[in-house]
């Protein structure tokens, strides 16, 4: 097992008709802003039931942030927790929502140029002259930025991580019933997303740790086993309250602590959603297949644990089971409604060059947990995803 440090300071409040917590986390007298995203947390009533708990507090809100949410809009955020003098921040939404409420929250008073921290993909030393503190009521299980310390902000055409412990939320609540409206391809993304996660942490080469592989093996299983049920029975509480702390532990830091880390799919994904608009968790389901594929000779021991680990493959050659589980997870991913193929989104041969540029402009020339993952690897990767 690798060297690590381990801090994680998000308080959890999970379960049913946690809203209630919320107003013994956010100062009395504070000046909040409340962040969201396209209206549905206003037109389902979330919105006026958190203003009720925030009774006493100057409320303001701030909605219309983006999936994949981009710079303009946050700098719009920005500059109304400065007119407002705001001193907390509440994010009421999925990953897109929570992500930009990380960045805002550095932002709003950032001593340099805000689009510097997207660019160096974390703030400067000693230019963050005060953060805004935040929370978070989470309405999607997908990307686990309700327990982490990064986020993706989308920026003159690019997607970029950016990555700082100031990025941690105060507390998350976490109630699943909040989940019960979501569109079921929304919910297939978000069970799509968590598995990637988690693959990104073990799909890489032993180290020893034995523990973090059980886990990870663990939360792949049950997202295997109740993605399905979650997509297909909206207010099945078990399914989904077990989909939502899969997605929150995948990020955790639990998994990622002392193993070597991949994202070349993330990375790799990003660019396309960027140029295709392709979701989040599309452009994973279509990159992650071929990948295992073409990087097996890298992963080849992680490869068969996870056939024999996950998927229950024992029989056959080597070869033969990492076949097998590839095929497995593409038919997973398919099942849930997510198509696995660039041109099932349109997406043709000739457009692949933008992707390449794109990665090259930002540096993601050397990817994976070997960072020996050429541009001309990452070509073959996307012709094969055709």
């Amino acid at each position: 097992m690798l060297n690590f440090n381990y801090h994680n300071p998000t308080r959890i409040y999970f379960g049913k008709n946690r809203l209630d917590k919320v107003g013994g986390e956010v100062p009395k007298g504070a000046r909040v802003l409340i962040t969201y995203g396209g209206g549905s947390a206003k037109r389902s009533g979330l919105i006026d039931n958190i203003r009720e708990v925030l009774e006493g507090r100057e409320v303001h809100e701030f909605g219309g942030i983006e999936p994949n949410p981009q710079y303009e809009t946050l700098m719009k955020a920005a500059e109304m927790v400065r007119e407002k003098d705001i001193d907390f921040i509440l994010a009421v939404g999925g990953g897109s929502v929570i992500d930009g409420t990380k960045f805002v929250s550095v932002a709003a008073h950032y001593a340099g140029d805000p689009s510097d921290i997207v660019k160096a993909g974390r703030p400067a030393a000693g230019q963050v002259a005060k953060q805004v503190p935040f929370g978070t009521v989470l309405t999607l299980p997908a990307t686990g930025s309700e327990m982490d310390s990064a986020a993706v902000i989308s920026y003159q055409g690019s997607k970029y991580s950016v990555m700082t412990p100031l990025f941690f939320p105060r507390f998350s609540v976490l109630d699943p019933q909040l989940s019960f409206t979501l569109p079921a391809k929304q919910v297939a993304n978000g069970v799509v997303d968590a598995f990637v996660h988690i693959i990104e942490l073990y799909l890489t080469y032993p180290v020893g740790a034995l523990i973090q592989d059980r886990v990870a093996e663990g939360v792949l299983q049950t997202l295997i086993e109740v993605g399905p049920t979650s997509v297909a029975e909206p207010e099945n509480y078990v399914a989904r309250a077990n989909q939502e702390w899969c997605a929150a532990l995948a990020l955790s830091g639990i998994v990622g602590s002392g193993v070597p880390q991949d994202w070349a799919t993330h990375m790799i994904g990003h660019e396309l959603t960027a140029k295709f608009g392709l979701d989040h968790a599309e452009s994973l389901a279509v990159v992650l297949p071929v990948m295992m594929d073409v990087r097996r000779d890298k992963k080849h021991a992680k490869l068969l644990q996870y056939a024999q680990r996950v998927w229950g493959i024992t029989e056959g050659a080597d070869e033969e089971k990492i076949d097998a589980a590839i095929a497995k997870t593409r038919e997973f991913f398919e099942s849930l409604g997510v198509k696995t193929r660039l041109s099932g989104y349109g997406v043709t041969a000739d457009q692949l060059p933008t992707v390449l540029a794109g990665l090259e402009a930002q540096g993601m020339t050397a990817l994976s947990e070997t960072r020996d993952l050429t541009l001309d690897i990452t070509r073959t990767i996307l012709e094969k995803a055709v």
